[in-house]
């Protein structure tokens, strides 16, 4: 039985900005997924704790006022988040986020910053599970002309799109990506999911090559594409 067969989570979060290591949690969504039955969401508003930047209100319509009126505290929501992803990769769930190398980044840099241990801590060497429609699609339909945003993709894969950039809106429509995905190409993604891991991390360092060694080549010559998946390490200086 493939992944896709049996049950996942969908995560996605909403956040004070673009920078994951800088970005802090403004809403955060966990939904239980499995064909055929109706998801599980599970969402919190947080207080980040700072100013939420009007560009990003803008996008998810949280402002600065709503989360401090309405909002919990970081640790408070951080902790239940980690314990349930935790929880489904121990019992060989994958966790599905668009682009999660973002989301994962900002929630171990939230955790750091809460004094909290890591995904990676409580994990004690088990590897996360990841599926990320982004990083397969840019891999699988590379030559497909146009952008590759959530929406996007719910085009391409014939997914509707209910609340966009809401995180149950963008958690629910990227899991069900990634089912069409599966479903679409199985020998492809159909392995066992600690190999699938392998795959989309290279996958991903192989785009990023190629994507900064085309920027360099088209005027921005000090362009840098991370090359780490799924979370993004923190250099100490």
């Amino acid at each position: 039985m493939s992944w896709h067969d049996g049950p996942m989570v969908a995560f996605d979060t909403e956040t004070t900005g673009t920078d994951p290591l800088e970005a802090r949690i403004v809403s955060v969504c966990l939904a239980r997924c499995e064909a055929g039955a109706t998801p599980e969401v599970t969402s919190w508003l947080v207080d980040p704790g700072i100013e939420i930047p009007a560009e990003a209100s803008a996008v998810h319509g949280i402002s600065t006022e709503v989360a401090r009126r309405d909002g919990r505290p970081p640790a408070e929501v951080l902790e239940p988040v980690a314990e349930q992803l935790i929880a489904a990769w121990r019992s060989g769930q994958p966790a599905i986020a668009m682009n999660a190398c973002y989301d994962l980044t900002v929630i171990e840099r939230e955790l750091d910053r809460n004094g909290l241990p890591s995904l990676g801590e409580r994990l004690e060497g088990e590897p996360m599970l990841i599926v990320d429609p982004l990083v397969i699609d840019r891999h699988l339909a590379r030559y497909r002309p146009g952008k590759k945003r959530l929406e996007d993709l719910c085009q391409v894969y014939r997914v509707t799109l209910d609340g966009a950039h809401t995180a149950d809106g963008d958690a629910l429509a990227a899991a069900r990506v990634a089912w069409r995905m599966a479903t679409r190409y199985p020998d492809e993604l159909g392995g066992d999911l600690p190999g699938l891991q392998q795959l989309q991390a290279a996958w991903h360092r192989e785009w990023a090559e190629q994507f900064e060694s085309y920027l360099r080549d088209n005027g921005d010559p000090e362009a840098v594409i991370e090359r780490d998946w799924p979370v993004r390490r923190v250099v100490a200086g």
